[in-house]
């Protein structure tokens, strides 16, 4: 399992201009589409789902907390450690590049089916994230009511 675990992160970290096809090398770890919390994605849309993270974060470095397998399911925890160096879209705006270090507490819930991932469940600390990038601020902060 280490070696899909590795594979799978490289996808996002690899820069994806130095590949040939990235469309057929999600579609290796991926089904083509793969359910996202509920919704369906294609192999071309998470392309760009990492696209758009190599644009917003430059040096970035994934650290696995946790692992669990179990038959058919993979839950990882993992934190991201990168700069922020480009637009971040967010459901409450975009966040312009801050050039601040950041880390982003993630797990991930993958449901596997003949050894690609078939189902999603990601949850992000989008709160703290956004905080750390003075997007937000948290009642009781100094200037805030």
């Amino acid at each position: 399992m280490d070696d899909f675990l590795d594979r799978l992160l490289a996808l996002w970290t690899v820069p994806l201009d130095d590949r040939a096809d990235p469309v057929a090398e999600f579609r290796a770890v991926y089904t083509d589409p793969v359910t996202v919390n509920g919704t369906p994605m294609s192999c071309a849309d998470l392309v760009e789902r990492a696209r758009a993270m190599q644009r917003t974060y430059a040096d970035r470095r994934t650290e696995v907390v946790h692992r669990l397998a179990a038959d058919d399911r993979l839950a990882v925890a993992f934190r991201i450690r990168a700069r922020h160096v480009g637009p971040l879209a967010t459901p409450l705006g975009t966040v312009p590049p801050t050039g601040r270090e950041v880390s982003i507490r993630v797990t991930d819930v993958l449901t596997l089916t003949d050894g690609r991932i078939s189902d999603i469940w990601m949850i992000a600390d989008d709160l703290a994230l956004l905080h750390d990038l003075s997007a937000v601020r948290l009642t009781g902060e100094q200037g805030v009511p």
